[in-house]
């Protein structure tokens, strides 16, 4: 226990004592301290403990996790929020119709009661964030097996959340580097989050897929909302009675903008990054699995984007799980040409060798990169399995998931005894039923069944495959027919019927069907043969992946480290820089409102803009939200080291004042979730005073203007309203 004890320590303090490497890295806010002096050189006004605290009010107290998926910021004392426009799209999409159609013509609410409320729609801010490295540690030996240091490890988890839980407050254990360390993140999570504005998607998404993770961007992609509590400020289920959130902290929102080489940090909640993947993990990532999804997507988006094109109905109905396959689909593209371009498999073979180099003769680290290679690559169908049913069965057909939710509506009827039980499961699904067929094509979906049920079919290791899917192989378009047979699953009214009317023999006649027994079928044999085998190796290869990033560590303490994103609350910070990203190519770090003008002249469907919007920019009277040369600035770039769940987090200058939104990456660093190249990898921001302007001189939305505190160097409060 003595030496098992000693690698952790010093594997944690290796792990962020280290100098930082000024842009990559994404910093944990509790150990701000060990890069506070490099911040602070940089431009940095503020101290870690303004930034991070518990004792007082802090910049942590504005930075909220939308959604569970996105980052927003609180930006008034009266709870408004401020994300990204496709961080808050599903939200738009669920309230816009043909006749208030906010997709195409923006919203904007003109009082509190205005306000449109999001079922499920979730808002969670940190309360704190502890250090419990020693306390998970707690009862593990040298001589337990993986699986009983992971059945130890959650028996202490489960003790330490318990323990930090209340009625307001929820606690979770997370791991950071495969378990070199261990914190305690406590959430409290608002339920009451309300629609206030929105642009229309032709701000919101300018440039649509044409423009997206590419540099030079004019896109608007902001949208408002607002938290609500109860009387008390604290959570509360949707309610009439309920008021806007007071925040502990709210952010001051600057008018100075930024120039090239300011200091600027980015503060939010990055979902997912893997730098210590070793070679021939990276080699599956370029060669296996990225093309794998690339072409499933393809299909798909090829049927969607024609059939949005040809209807407005379908654009409505179809622009959210357009934009949700399209995103990652560009991004896994432009991350294997940079993973290619910056030779990441030699790059990694390299430190490869090195390491075994050190590591010869040391018992702990000799044999741990060949246990590893040998350990994925057993596990490598169960992981393409796992990645198959994400891209099939939630990206994929429709119809399977709704049927595999019908078929447990009768599964779930039958079970309750009591008649309300049973009137309020009806009630529930009547609405779940309405709301699945408002978003619903059964034609456009058969098409997405036809093209990529054999595609899932031909990936997937045959002893993983659903015995169902080999009657379809004898001709995809007949077995296509017979499970869109069910007109259950395929008209509304039918469905309706179904569940008002259900019976025993109802329901014994719909699990019989195609459609059922597929999704029945492809979800059982998932989880009972291939996710349990992926669950085993990947506990393993995590722990061989701890000692491996441990050796990293003590055989390299010259280089960097920071811990791997997971979803909780990070700060990255760089300046605000253009880039060079290929031979005779340079990019200015800013865009301006011409660039809008230039795209929207070409003609081109992506680049369309509102009329009155094309008027008012041609005026060029941006007022107050001019740069001192009188541009409008819209978007701009910076070396701060982002992932996916970054979308909406404030860029922030060296005071903590908000100059930009965050929403995305360039195409040349889609592959810092990997490898990060600080010469080309850059976030791409939002100006501030662009989403200003649109909100103030475009929608005339001025209640929420006057609600900021907007700031202006040499200014007063007073003579920037």
């Amino acid at each position: 226990m003595k030496k098992f004890s000693q690698h952790i320590c010093v594997a944690i303090a290796l792990l962020f004592t280290c100098n930082s490497a000024a842009t990559e890295g994404m910093w944990i806010p509790t150990l701000l301290k060990a890069v506070e002096d490099d911040m602070q050189a940089m431009g940095l006004e503020l101290s870690a403990d303004d930034i991070y605290s518990i004792n007082h009010s802090s910049l942590k107290d504005a930075i909220v996790h939308f959604g569970g998926g996105c980052t927003a910021e609180l930006i008034s004392d009266q709870g408004l929020l401020l994300t990204n426009h496709h961080c808050g799209y599903s939200q738009i999409q669920s309230h816009s119709s043909l006749e208030n159609n906010y997709l195409k013509n923006g919203f904007w609410a003109n009082s509190l009661n205005d306000e449109l409320p999001n079922e499920g729609l979730t808002a969670t801010l940190i309360d704190r964030i502890e250090d419990i490295s020693n306390q998970m540690m707690a009862g593990i030996t040298d001589s337990m097996t993986t699986s009983e240091i992971q059945e130890k490890l959650a028996e202490n988890a489960k003790s330490i959340e318990e323990k930090a839980t209340s009625e307001l407050l929820a606690a979770s254990v997370r791991a950071y580097n495969y378990g070199n360390s261990y914190f305690l993140i406590v959430t409290k999570t608002y339920n009451d989050v309300r629609l206030v504005g929105t642009p229309p998607d032709a701000v919101g998404k300018f440039g649509g897929d044409t423009d997206n993770w590419v540099w030079p961007r004019h896109t608007g992609d902001f949208s408002i909302f607002r938290i609500y509590a109860n009387g008390e400020n604290q959570p509360a289920e949707f309610n009439d009675s309920n008021v806007p959130y007071k925040p502990a902290q709210h952010l001051r929102v600057s008018l100075d903008g930024i120039n090239e080489g300011d200091f600027t940090m980015v503060f939010g909640f990055p979902g997912r990054t893997e730098q210590f993947l070793t070679s021939d993990a990276v080699e599956y990532v370029i060669n296996e699995s990225n093309p794998m999804r690339i072409q499933m997507r393809d299909e798909s988006l090829n049927i969607i984007d024609a059939a949005m094109r040809a209807d407005e109905k379908t654009k409505i109905q179809y622009a959210s799980k357009q934009s949700g396959i399209s995103n990652a689909w560009k991004k896994w593209r432009g991350q294997n040409r940079g993973l290619k371009l910056m030779d990441a498999l030699g790059q990694k073979k390299t430190l490869e060798s090195e390491f075994q180099k050190m590591a010869k003769g040391e018992e702990r680290y000799k044999d741990v990169l060949s246990d590893l290679m040998e350990l994925q690559g057993k596990n490598k169908s169960f992981k393409k399995a796992r990645e198959l049913f994400i891209e099939y069965y939630y990206y994929g057909p429709e119809i399977l998931s709704f049927a595999r939710d019908m078929s447990k509506y009768g599964s779930d009827y039958f079970e309750l005894e009591l008649e309300e039980e049973r009137k309020a499961l009806k009630e529930k699904f009547t609405k779940k039923v309405n709301n699945y067929f408002d978003d619903y094509n059964p034609n456009i979906d058969k098409e997405i069944f036809l093209v990529l049920t054999p595609l899932y079919s031909k990936y997937l290791d045959d002893s993983l495959e659903p015995a169902e899917l080999l009657a379809g192989k004898n001709g995809w378009e007949a077995y296509a027919n017979k499970v869109y047979k069910n007109k259950v699953l395929i008209d509304r009214e039918s469905c309706l019927s179904y569940i008002t009317n259900i019976s025993k023999g109802k329901h014994k006649k719909f699990k019989k069907s195609k459609a059922s027994k597929l999704a029945n079928q492809v979800v059982d044999v998932f989880y009972a043969k291939a996710l349990p085998s992926y669950r085993e190796f990947n506990g393993e290869i995590d722990s061989k992946m701890k000692i491996y990033t441990e050796g990293l560590m003590k055989f390299f303490p010259n280089k960097d480290y920071w811990a791997d994103a997971n979803s909780t609350l990070r700060l990255t910070y760089g300046k605000a820089e253009g880039s060079e990203p290929r031979d005779g190519m340079m990019y200015k770090f800013y865009t301006t409102a011409d660039g809008i003008l230039t795209k929207n002249a070409s003609g081109l469907k992506d680049y369309e803009l509102p009329e009155d919007l094309v008027a008012l920019l041609k005026t060029e009277e941006y007022g107050k939200y001019a740069d001192e040369d009188g541009e409008l600035r819209v978007c701009l770039t910076g070396s701060n080291h982002t992932t996916g769940g970054n979308s909406g987090s404030p860029a922030l200058n060296g005071k903590g004042h908000l100059v930009g939104l965050n929403f995305d990456r360039s195409w040349e660093s889609t592959m810092s979730d990997i490898m990060f190249d600080p010469n080309q990898c850059r976030n791409i921001m939002v100006d501030i005073r662009y989403v200003l302007f649109i909100i103030d001189k475009y929608a005339g939305a001025t209640r929420l203007i006057d609600e900021m505190d907007l700031v202006k160097t040499g200014e007063s409060k007073a003579d920037t309203k």
